[in-house]
């Protein structure tokens, strides 16, 4: 079986999601160990490793690479989108039941909310707002009828649009349904965002939506960054993974919102 064939490209796929994976918790990655741990040859290996570089996860060096971002700095689009992606993207399916019959929704930027853009029911009556042109492209592609980009100036390592202009154009809509996630889940300070700018058209898709959806894999668990945009009593439900403590979720739920682990 090749990586052309689509079971070799899913079995590329996880390697080098694990090889990503690895080389950040290491700080670098060996080849010959690589080999060895995943049962493949050096040449693959070598291979997975030019075509990472080739996507700026890694930096290849001699015998083997290291990673180009850390997780302390903002990672880039493809970065963010291997980390914890089949956790996403279950999140991303449950989160579809609450999307409206006919209506609108806010789909946020991020990598859950681009997995929520791949399973999206295109079918429906539904109009959507997002600031991610990664979302966008995605809900085109599919032939989503009705879309709407909100404009701006585009953050590069994330594709979306976050500067003071974005928030303006939401002041004449009403939203149904508002799709956010977040960088940080503190249990004092609710949701949280490194950034000032994404702090600021947050609350402002909050103000605008009638009903709020949290999609939070387990990783940002008790992880407090500097600004903090949503309360738990503003989140009507948050879809976390099955990896999130039982307790936890009793907490939250204790705060009047949904709590669903996919």
């Amino acid at each position: 079986m090749t990586a052309s064939q689509p079971g070799g490209a899913r079995l590329q796929h996880d390697r080098q999601q694990g090889i990503y994976m690895l080389a950040l918790r290491q700080g670098s990655v060996d080849v010959a160990d690589l080999a060895r741990r995943y049962s493949v040859t050096t040449e693959t290996i070598r291979r997975d490793l030019s075509d990472m570089q080739g996507r700026q996860l890694l930096r290849r060096v001699h015998g083997g690479a290291v990673p180009v971002e850390r997780m302390n700095h903002e990672p880039k689009v493809d970065a963010r989108d291997m980390v914890n992606a089949d956790e996403k993207l279950r999140i991303a399916t449950m989160a579809v039941a609450e999307v409206p019959v006919r209506g609108s929704v806010i789909i946020d930027s991020g990598s859950t909310g681009q997995r929520l853009a791949e399973v999206f029911p295109v079918d429906r009556d539904v109009h959507v707002v997002t600031n991610s042109l990664v979302t966008a492209l995605t809900l085109s592609r599919r032939g989503l009828r009705d879309l709407t980009v909100l404009g701006g100036t585009v953050r590069t390592k994330r594709l979306a649009m976050v500067d003071e202009t974005t928030p303006a154009e939401l002041q004449h809509m009403a939203i149904d349904v508002l799709f956010m996630s977040c960088d940080g889940l503190s249990f004092q300070h609710g949701l949280t965002t490194p950034y000032r700018e994404e702090h600021t058209i947050k609350r402002a898709m909050m103000e605008r939506a009638h009903r709020v959806v949290a999609m939070v894999d387990q990783s940002k668990f008790g992880n407090m960054q500097m600004f903090s945009f949503a309360k738990f009593d503003e989140i009507d439900v948050l879809v976390t993974d099955t990896r999130v403590d039982p307790e936890a979720a009793d907490f939250l739920t204790s705060h009047g919102m949904t709590v669903h682990r996919a």
